[in-house]
């Protein structure tokens, strides 16, 4: 089962305060009490809603210096694509796992596999049984589909971009997780799927 998906910046933003990470889109899979217990599961909807968003910017801030020190450490000059460019940018994104322990942010361990493209980092957050490769193949796919269709290449077009099209990331994750669940897509299934889609985001 996966936890949560989100797409927020990896680049410093002149209005957030250093190591910060602005997220962009979020989505909570599951029963909102899942992520909720103890005296939280007492909390009314709106400081439930303010306590999801604090446990999904605690992920944010962890990847974003995850990212971070990735890339310091590869020494490679990051070389800014722009629109068309989708596929090169996927493949040299940076990638990586990162474990929650207990409290960080909920009350079980997670998996936190992202994806660090240009200024953006795609997020999924896991179970800590789920299957990484299964889980590491949607987020590619999620991603892929993302920078295609929305184009969110760009110089300061990523808060907009995402932003006005987060009802095409839901459908995205409709088809590609439904309900949060990670699936095993044969080749028949997946170019069903692929046509699906591209219809339509082309309206």
């Amino acid at each position: 089962m996966v936890q949560c998906f989100l797409i927020h910046t990896v680049n410093p933003v002149s209005t957030l305060a250093p190591g910060e990470s602005r997220v962009l889109y979020s989505r909570v899979f599951g029963p909102e009490e899942g992520a909720l217990t103890g005296a939280d599961s007492e909390l009314g909807p709106e400081r439930r809603r303010l306590l999801q968003n604090e446990k999904v910017a605690v992920v944010a801030r962890q990847v974003r210096s995850a990212v971070t020190q990735s890339r310091e450490a590869s020494g490679r000059v990051l070389v800014e694509a722009v629109l068309g460019e989708e596929l090169v940018a996927l493949q040299e994104a940076d990638s990586g796992v990162q474990r929650l322990g207990k409290g960080e942010p909920w009350a079980g361990e997670r998996s936190a596999l992202w994806l660090g493209v240009q200024s953006l980092a795609f997020t999924l957050v896991t179970e800590p049984h789920e299957n990484l490769l299964l889980a590491e193949g949607t987020l590619k796919s999620l991603t892929r589909h993302c920078l295609e269709y929305l184009r969110m290449l760009g110089t300061g077009s990523e808060v907009r971009d995402v932003l006005l099209k987060s009802d095409r990331i839901d459908v995205l994750l409709h088809r590609l997780l439904p309900h949060g669940q990670l699936l095993f897509l044969n080749h028949r299934f997946t170019q069903s799927l692929e046509k699906e889609l591209a219809n339509y985001m082309a309206q």
